[in-house]
């Protein structure tokens, strides 16, 4: 299930990146920094599953600076600062 999740989040993350590149249209960067983020969550509970604990930390600390990155650049981007 998680696998299965990652890779949907992986899709995700590149389809907007590379909308974002070949538009020239950023108005959805919050959303695939959001979308890593997740990523970054669910690649850190697999190793910890995996028992990888030094890697399931990196990959937490990781997703709490993406995350609190995404919501700074939703606020931002919707004048809600």
């Amino acid at each position: 299930m998680l696998k299965i999740a990652r890779n949907v989040l992986s899709i995700v993350g590149i389809f907007l990146a590379l909308y974002g590149l070949i538009t020239g249209n950023f108005t959805l960067q919050p959303f695939m920094i959001f979308s890593l983020a997740l990523l970054m969550l669910v690649t850190g509970l697999i190793e910890f599953k995996k028992e990888g604990k030094n890697y399931g930390w990196l990959f937490m600390i990781t997703f709490l600076f993406l995350l609190f990155v995404s919501i700074q650049t939703f606020l931002w981007n919707y004048q809600l600062v």
